[in-house]
């Protein structure tokens, strides 16, 4: 929403179609223009190919990619099985791997590329019983570290955003997975969640929406490479 406010065309691109056709018509209401691209699942490279030729058939050469396909699910390590680790490993690293890979081509062409792709604190410090989403975070950091640097003589940016605690559906299922676990009310596990940004509160995802608009800007030309933490002060990078 925020960047089709900014007058970006989006594709929204996700396994399901009614939640990117929801956004896709509220995005029309505000007179601007979005395209619902169902069926794209990141970690499958045949659908990420076909994926991002509909996207350039819809709107041309592609300016700016944002990966945030994401998953978080939580287990003791020794409870970890194979198969969650590579799932998530696929689905939040691996599918910014192949998404990146085939839409590169079209952001060099398209001139002031850039790439943004959703981290999380995770990616810059550890948290207890998130062991395959904390290393798939710093594996996201670690691709776009490099990228940047093999980029950074074209006018193609590539960052990440690492935010905190947000306030979104995926919380909603972590705040779950705790009360089920522990007993508290959600309204305790929030509040928990909450105290670990010094200050007091959850990220808002409109805060994280700022952070990329700026990041896709002429403002931030000169900004690649980076982890920018979105996190009220809970880490500080340096």
């Amino acid at each position: 929403m925020r960047l089709a406010s900014a007058g970006h065309a989006v594709t929204l691109a996700g396994r399901r179609s009614a939640p990117l056709e929801a956004v896709a018509a509220e995005i029309a209401t505000t007179g601007g223009e979005a395209f619902a691209l169902d069926g794209f699942d990141v970690t499958k490279p045949s659908m990420v190919e076909a994926g991002v030729k509909c996207s350039l058939e819809r709107f041309g050469d592609i300016a700016v990619l944002i990966n945030c396909a994401g998953e978080a699910p939580s287990a003791p390590f020794e409870k970890t099985s194979p198969d969650v680790w590579d799932k998530v490993i696929g689905i939040n690293l691996t599918g910014a791997f192949l998404t990146t890979q085939a839409a590169l081509p079209s952001i060099r062409r398209a001139g002031k590329g850039r790439i943004v792709n959703i981290a999380s604190t995770a990616g810059l410090i550890g948290y207890a019983y998130v062991t395959a989403y904390c290393a798939s975070k710093h594996g996201l950091i670690g691709l776009t570290r490099a990228l940047a640097l093999e980029l950074a003589r074209t006018d193609v940016t590539v960052n990440a955003v690492c935010p905190g605690f947000t306030d979104t559906p995926l919380l909603d299922g972590a705040v779950e997975v705790i009360t089920n676990k522990t007993g508290r009310t959600p309204n305790q596990t929030r509040a928990s969640l909450a105290r670990s940004n010094p200050q007091g509160r959850l990220v808002t995802p409109d805060e994280v929406a700022d952070t990329v608009l700026w990041l896709v800007g002429d403002g931030a030309t000169a900004i690649t490479g980076q982890a920018i933490a979105v996190a009220g002060g809970e880490v500080m990078t340096g």
